[in-house]
């Protein structure tokens, strides 16, 4: 399994911004674009673990060098890895609610 040098530059920006869509639907994390990147990558893998698990079609892929990247499914499993990040480390989103 070869990529080139380009591909695998296309391959990381294609995966931070799917990583910052879904790090924007599911909360928001601190961090840059590296952090989007990673996110990406696990929302892929993530992603597609659901769609074939229920069986779901892949609805946007794409196509760098030969490697198949899917977009949706990247995103919806990056927005569901963040959200259950959330949940287990249980921080706030930086709202500090007071009453007095």
């Amino acid at each position: 399994m070869t990529i080139s040098i380009t591909g695998l530059v296309v391959l990381l920006i294609v995966a931070g911004i799917c990583g910052g869509i879904g790090r924007a639907i599911g909360g928001g994390t601190g961090g840059g674009f590296f952090v989007s990147i990673a996110v990406g990558f696990v929302g892929a893998l993530l992603g597609t673990f659901v769609a074939h698990y229920f069986h779901l079609p892949e609805l946007l892929m794409v196509t760098v060098d030969n490697h198949p990247f899917p977009i949706v499914w990247s995103i919806i499993g990056a927005s569901l890895f963040v959200a259950l990040v959330h949940l287990v480390s249980g921080r706030s989103t930086g709202r500090n609610w007071r009453y007095r």
